[in-house]
């Protein structure tokens, strides 16, 4: 599967599975939230200190797992896993970017403020996953 098949497989879906690597090689599962970018970046909002977060350190490599609605077509995405600095302040350009993420997967937030206050306040970071290759099932 080309990886831009894939890419635009899941470009309007949200919701998948990450998967990353244990210290002991065995998979972490996780159901996240994710935004396709117009540069073709997947990009998934986390928290700093969390099994994920500390797994895709250590080995950056993540799968993500994409599924139809009808579950009977899927898409798996191998891909390196850059991070954004854990958000710091309210101005700075981790929570610049978590606000355009929120307005991708959600819309508009109420008040813009207390957003990126609590970016700060939860430690939230960006994974950025870059496709490295494709596979799945597509044709059912």
């Amino acid at each position: 599967m080309q990886i831009s098949d894939a890419l635009d497989f899941i470009r309007d879906k949200r919701n998948g599975v990450l998967i990353a690597l244990k210290s002991d090689g065995r998979p972490q599962s996780s159901n996240i939230a994710f935004a396709v970018g117009d540069d073709d970046v997947i990009r998934i909002s986390v928290t700093d200190g969390r099994a994920k977060t500390a797994n895709l350190r250590r080995d950056p490599r993540a799968s993500l797992h994409v599924n139809r609605d009808d579950f009977w077509a899927y898409v798996v995405l191998e891909a390196e896993v850059t991070m954004t600095p854990v958000a710091a302040s309210p101005d700075d350009a981790t929570v610049d970017a978590l606000v355009e993420y929120y307005r991708t997967i959600v819309g508009e937030h109420d008040d813009w403020d207390e957003y990126r206050r609590a970016m700060v306040d939860d430690r939230r970071l960006l994974l950025e996953l870059r496709p490295t290759h494709a596979y799945g099932m597509l044709n059912r």
